[in-house]
């Protein structure tokens, strides 16, 4: 009972104006160390995109991968897209983050657009198979319409 009681104070104090000044100078003093504060706003941006309480676009569509053989799929999620410019010409690439062990720690791969699955799952119910390790994946998947597909070229 006292933990409770001390995770309310300890909340009701974080959402007062206080509590509110003491968190932003204690994240400015983490910006402000040479190698923490890359992992800091790392870290930031994975916890934002997988938030339910953020309203943000990290995470464009779920996306299904060929990786690592062929046969064998890896289900990620499209966070943007980029535009390879080589000798044979321009190639859009998806840039798919595949999350490992645990959620914040992925691989990201850049994909050919024309090799990314994208199944009709929406990003809340995607994330929601990752965190349960698969145990709430629907028993069949459907494509998107291809037609229907916009990547954001952000």
């Amino acid at each position: 009972m006292t933990s409770i009681t001390f995770i309310f104070l300890v909340g009701v104090f974080m959402s007062s104006w206080l509590g509110t000044s003491v968190l932003g100078l204690g994240e400015w003093f983490i910006k402000r160390m040479p190698f923490v504060r890359h992992i800091y706003n790392a870290s930031k941006q994975i916890s934002s995109a997988i938030s339910p309480d953020q309203n943000t676009q990290a995470f464009k569509e779920v996306a299904i991968i060929r990786h690592p053989r062929i046969g064998e799929y890896a289900f990620g999620f499209i966070t943007s897209s980029v535009v390879l410019q080589n000798y044979s010409g321009d190639e859009e690439l998806c840039c798919v983050y595949v999350p490992t062990n645990h959620l914040y720690i992925g691989d990201i791969f850049l994909v050919n657009a024309k090799d990314v699955i994208r199944p009709n799952l929406s990003v809340r119910e995607g994330i929601e198979i990752v965190v349960s390790g698969g145990m709430s994946m629907p028993q069949i998947l459907s494509t998107l319409d291809p037609g229907s597909i916009q990547v954001d070229r952000s």
